[in-house]
């Protein structure tokens, strides 16, 4: 039987481990403490950073998923690459295909450009040089022989289960509590977003294709619209008013002062303030998978959403 190792069991991991599993692929997935489930698959805890760990639990795998992120967004330039690394080593032991989720940081300021694959990177902070530096490792070890890799990026998440995102908690659940959305930049540029089960089944598409290693691909991306439109049409699914406040870089900048992870997000603030529209055309033409429709994409959200508040108000009741 086919093995693959997933590496993280977050927002994208635990949904390609369960891809997998529906596809009867044996599954291990891995964590930090080896805590959690994922139905049909084997769960494991350990530091990701340690090769000796990562080779042993990847040993026999045909295919290694990085679908890690490190634990602080503020130490997350110094927290990463290790992580990656130590994923790569297993990958070279065992002669595993590596499939990498990554995000957009590297491409810096577009000036409003779509991005496509053939952007030069072009950092201008030190994520986003992090990030760049991470996906020279990763082609690196792919033309030298020493791993077959595939990378898949992906814009803002947004789906069942992601809080955790610029289209997550601060805008689905304060639809469904009628309280104000909370986003970033100016919510009247186009910003393409990315369907959490996009996301996964994408990476699933890397990991099994032939023609996917030795290049970046963008996963499957609904086409774009203004981050206001998004939240508009949020709340009308939720059966409230829109109520949108927009943080810009001085308000991260305060905001900083209390939670440091805030005031980060000032550094690539410009995702949110210029036009991010990502074209996924050449994922489409080479594996004939489209993204779901945006529309059903959002109402889905919303609905997990609100039958999570309304479990909650039962259990309070």
């Amino acid at each position: 039987m086919t093995r693959h190792v997933v590496f993280g069991t977050g927002q994208i991991g635990r949904l390609v481990a369960g891809t997998l599993v529906r596809r009867g692929i044996d599954v291990r997935a891995v964590n930090r403490d080896g805590r959690g489930t994922v139905p049909g698959a084997e769960v494991v805890g350990g530091d990701a950073t340690d090769p000796d760990f990562t080779t042993r639990v990847s040993r026999g795998a045909d295919v290694v998923h990085f679908c890690l992120n490190a634990g602080g967004y503020a130490t997350w330039a110094q927290e990463f690459p290790p992580l990656q690394r130590g994923v790569l080593a297993a990958a070279r032991a065992t002669g595993a295909r590596l499939v990498v989720l990554e995000n957009l940081y590297a491409y810096g300021p577009t000036g409003g450009r779509d991005l496509v694959e053939t952007l030069p990177a072009n950092p201008s902070s030190a994520k986003a040089a992090t990030r760049a530096a991470m996906t020279e490792e990763l082609l690196r070890a792919h033309a030298d022989g020493q791993a077959e890799v595939a990378i898949g990026r992906a814009s803002d998440y947004f789906g069942p289960g992601a809080t955790r995102s610029a289209l997550g908690e601060t805008v689905f659940g304060t639809a469904v509590a009628g309280r104000t959305a909370q986003v970033m930049g100016d919510p009247d540029t186009p910003h393409s977003y990315s369907y959490t089960p996009d996301v996964a089944a994408g990476l699933v598409t890397l990991a099994l294709h032939p023609q996917a290693p030795g290049s970046v691909w963008h996963l499957p991306v609904a086409p774009a619209r203004t981050t206001r439109e998004i939240v508009a049409q949020v709340y009308a699914l939720a059966g409230r008013r829109p109520r949108l406040f927009a943080a810009g870089s001085t308000t991260l900048r305060l905001l900083g002062l209390v939670r440091p992870g805030l005031g980060e997000y000032r550094h690539t603030l410009y995702q949110f303030t210029d036009r991010w529209v990502v074209d996924d055309s050449r994922f489409r033409a080479a594996f004939g998978q489209s993204a779901t429709d945006l529309d059903e994409a959002l109402a889905t959200t919303t609905a997990w959403y609100r039958d999570g508040a309304t479990s909650a108000a039962a259990v309070r009741s």
